[in-house]
């Protein structure tokens, strides 16, 4: 087994006495005023999690960077601070939030390697809270890595892919496009941050919107990827478009910039080399996605797969970038000034569906002040919506009479 699983723990509650049984029906909340991540003796730390009510639980270490994950069914984050509980040297950042539907999620990335050396939860006694507590030992590079991992559980995990690129089959002229809208982050994964705005927020309320327009025009059928605030990995994105037989990609974000300034709406395609140093910023940023969330990323780098992919990406790219223009063209002329350089290329791990054309929409960036205010207008997102179906229908008539030249 060449990694082992450190700990995998289910905490299943018996029912007391009715007078003093645990309401199972709300979702168990986290009391921070009783819960801390605090260093242990000899290199290690201990982790006190205290809850209203005991719940299926498991934990596990990831390598690379080092993280440990703690996995629930299911908790209410709301109000908590996940940094404040964060007392450890040990311990450099602390995340919480939503996994997916039925799962919550906590990431705790570790400052030095330490493994898991016991694991609990004690149940409360009737109106008393459960307590979570795991303590680490400090270890070795070597010895943490051999037991890191993320265990392969089918009552915790998603299914394989049940569709791959071979399956797509050719669709009568009269079937409508199919359109994947991925709004960006989600979960235990914010994205940007401006105040109390998310960029999780600001993409899944836009997905929504452009999928009704979208609807309204009568010739697309839509599909997110995800339609509430639920984390989905980079590479099940991915996965979604080829099960569902997507036509189009296009994954929505609204970032920020550190430094430098930068405004408006942008579309980027696929490259391995970008465009500027910006693009290559901003696909490193959001390629950090599946890190923040506690992803394992052992063995994605497939060099064999990599080459073949390329290969079968030289037919999709040129329609990719026709797509961005028109995407492009359609904004331009329903909201009016776009990024003083609205196309963009560079490598962004979730436009990497080989043989679907696919693109990626800064809608706004958030640090900027005047993006901001159009981002949370819901008329100026609306005439941006609009510019998107207008470019999506235009590249459908246009992309259409390119096959038809192809294939006489």
């Amino acid at each position: 087994m060449s990694r082992i699983l450190q700990i995998l723990a289910t905490a299943l509650c018996l029912a007391a006495p009715v007078s003093h049984a645990q309401d199972f029906t709300a979702l168990a909340r986290m009391d921070s005023t009783q819960s801390s991540i605090e260093d242990a003796r000899r290199g290690g730390a201990e982790i006190k999690l205290t809850l209203s009510q005991g719940l299926p639980w498991r934990v596990f270490t990831l390598d690379s960077p080092r993280r440990l994950v703690i996995d629930f069914r299911e908790v209410d984050w709301a109000g908590v601070d996940a940094q404040s509980l964060d007392q450890a040297r040990n311990v450099s950042a602390v995340r919480v939030g939503s996994f997916r539907p039925g799962w919550s999620r906590m990431v705790v990335d570790l400052a030095v390697p330490m493994t898991v050396k016991t694991a609990e939860m004690r149940l409360g006694d009737g109106q008393e809270p459960a307590v979570l507590d795991i303590r680490l030992e400090g270890s070795n590079a070597d010895d943490y890595a051999s037991k890191s991992g993320a265990p392969n559980d089918p009552r915790w995990d998603l299914p394989e892919p049940s569709v791959s690129p071979a399956d797509r089959v050719a669709k009568p002229d009269w079937a409508p496009t199919i359109v994947l809208l991925d709004p960006g982050h989600g979960g235990i994964d914010p994205g940007a941050e401006r105040g109390n705005v998310t960029e999780k927020a600001l993409t899944l309320k836009f997905a929504r919107e452009l999928r009704d327009t979208l609807r309204r025009a009568g010739n697309f059928e839509i599909i997110l990827t995800r339609s509430e605030d639920t984390f989905v990995s980079l590479e099940r994105r991915v996965a979604i478009a080829h099960e569902v037989q997507a036509d189009i990609f296009i994954s929505l974000h609204a970032d920020t910039v550190l430094e430098g300034y930068a405004h408006g709406a942008t579309v980027y395609t696929l490259s391995d080399q970008a465009s500027d140093v910006a693009s290559q910023y901003l696909a490193e940023r959001h390629n950090r996605s599946d890190v923040i969330s506690g992803i394992d990323l052992t063995g994605t780098d497939d060099q064999v797969a990599e080459v073949l992919l390329d290969l079968a990406r030289q037919e999709t790219a040129p329609r990719s970038e026709r797509l961005a223009k028109a995407m492009v063209l359609g904004m331009q002329g329903a909201v009016g000034e776009l990024n003083r350089k609205p196309y963009r290329q560079g490598g962004f791990s979730v436009l990497k569906a080989a043989d679907i054309p696919s693109v990626l929409i800064e809608i706004g960036f958030m640090s900027s002040e005047r993006d901001l205010a159009n981002l949370l207008n819901p008329d100026w997102r609306q005439a941006l919506a609009n510019g998107i179906r207008d470019g999506l229908e235009a590249w459908v008539v246009a992309d259409e009479t390119a096959r038809q030249l192809v294939d006489n």
